[in-house]
């Protein structure tokens, strides 16, 4: 049996590796460290390390590159590494560690949307398309070549979370479809194109407020890129609110003010209406904009884009 190092941090890079470790041993699976998180700063494993542990692998945490190495150099006869998502680049000298080299699942048609955030990014540009695509790693950002890629049409409401749940599986079908091609010789991978190529650059704190000036579709766009986290931000009248699901709204009000007189949410935009379906207050739970809008004492106010906080 093919043994593999499979390396991935977040709740996207769990389906891919459930379905390897059913088809392969995994002989370690290496996460990055634990990180504090919420408000109370306390370190909290990334989703693959527990479920890692939960099927009883061994779990490697690196701090740093050279760390990485020591981690991949330790195992006894490694085949080949698998990448989804792991959230750092990886050396030279560590991708030739497995006898096969190393695999990577990216969540996008490469060469659009190489980089950190391929899902957000995608959304973020209006793109009614995306897919995953199967490469073998090479130094670079995404950039080498191709096993395997498919397609999926992208959901007109559809959010980043619900996007990377659908690609997070594909991604893991899509795997353990080719490796074993890839390791007899029968799948060559075939040298990537940079025609039409796009970096999906990290989110930060300033793509979270939506534009007040801006198109409607622009600002639902945003909320679908940035939801479930970090969240998109909009300030109503002085609060600064995350919205998390929203829609185009024909009843728009003037740009700039929101109104509540038709029992739903709808914040004028540059060039209509958007309805806020779902909302988070500060110190609340999400909420949507309904019922929202019964604990408040006025029907109509003001938006305005505000600051917001750093991406966690």
């Amino acid at each position: 049996m093919t043994r593999v190092a499979f390396l991935g941090t977040p709740g996207a890079a769990v389906p891919p590796l459930h379905a390897i470790a059913a088809s392969h041993e995994v002989a370690v699976v290496i996460t990055q460290p634990d990180r504090p998180r919420g408000r109370s700063k306390t370190p909290l494993p990334p989703p693959v390390k527990v479920e890692a542990e939960r099927l009883g692998l061994v779990v490697q945490q690196p701090v740093d590159a050279a760390e990485l190495l020591e981690a991949l150099e330790t195992v006894d006869d490694l085949d080949l590494g698998v990448v989804v998502a792991y959230g750092r680049l990886i050396k030279p000298e560590a991708l030739e560690v497995p006898a096969h080299g190393m695999l990577n699942a990216h969540f996008s048609l490469l060469p659009r949307w190489r980089g950190a955030a391929p899902v957000a990014r995608a959304l973020l540009a209006g793109d009614t398309m995306t897919g995953v695509t199967v490469i073998a790693l090479d130094e670079g950002l995404d950039t080498g070549p191709v096993l395997t890629a498919q397609a999926v049409d992208i959901g007109a409401e559809e959010t980043a979370g619900e996007l990377t749940e659908r690609l997070a599986a594909l991604g893991g079908r899509l795997l353990t479809g080719v490796i074993p091609g890839y390791l007899n010789g029968q799948v060559v991978p075939a040298e990537q194109s940079d025609e039409g190529m796009t970096y999906a650059d990290k989110l930060e704190a300033s793509d979270r407020p939506l534009n007040v000036n801006g198109p409607a579709l622009d600002a639902v766009n945003r909320v679908r890129a940035l939801s479930p986290e970090p969240g998109a931000t909009l300030v109503i009248d002085g609060v600064e609110l995350q919205v998390l699901r929203a829609h185009r709204d024909e009843d728009a009000p003037e740009p700039g003010t929101w109104d509540g007189t038709s029992g739903r949410v709808v914040a004028g935009f540059g060039d209509g209406g958007v309805e806020l379906v779902e909302i988070k207050p500060p110190g609340k739970g999400v909420m949507a904009g309904s019922d929202w809008l019964r604990g408040r004492r006025r029907s109509s106010g003001v938006i305005g884009q505000g600051g917001s906080a750093p991406v966690v």
